[in-house]
């Protein structure tokens, strides 16, 4: 295996560790948030509370296609034996910017 092609697995493997350790934070801290509003039950809680919750489900999305991405490419990658097209890597590259810019 060359050494390029090991890197980008090594690049894709810490991408996808970094979505699923981002993913486990954002539902832990959604599941608190819902406790929360089924604790307090007022109404201006429950808005405050539903605005940040929409970005935690916000972020959980995103990470889903970071990982349909990476899927699509790794594909991609295994049907055929002549490497990653520029327009590949740069998928990988900015979908990897995007991950490291929500950490």
């Amino acid at each position: 295996m060359s050494k390029k092609v090991q890197n980008l697995e090594e690049f894709i493997g810490e991408a996808l560790e970094n979505i699923r350790s981002d993913r486990a934070i954002t539902s832990h801290l959604l599941t608190e948030l819902v406790q929360e509003m089924n604790k307090q039950g007022s109404i201006s809680t429950i808005q405050q509370c539903g605005m940040i919750a929409s970005k935690y489900v916000e972020t959980l999305q995103r990470s889903n296609e970071q990982i349909v991405k990476l899927a699509g490419l790794l594909q991609k990658k295994e049907s055929k034996h002549e490497g990653l097209s520029s327009h590949e890597k740069d998928e990988i590259y900015d979908i990897l910017s995007s991950n490291n810019e929500e950490a």
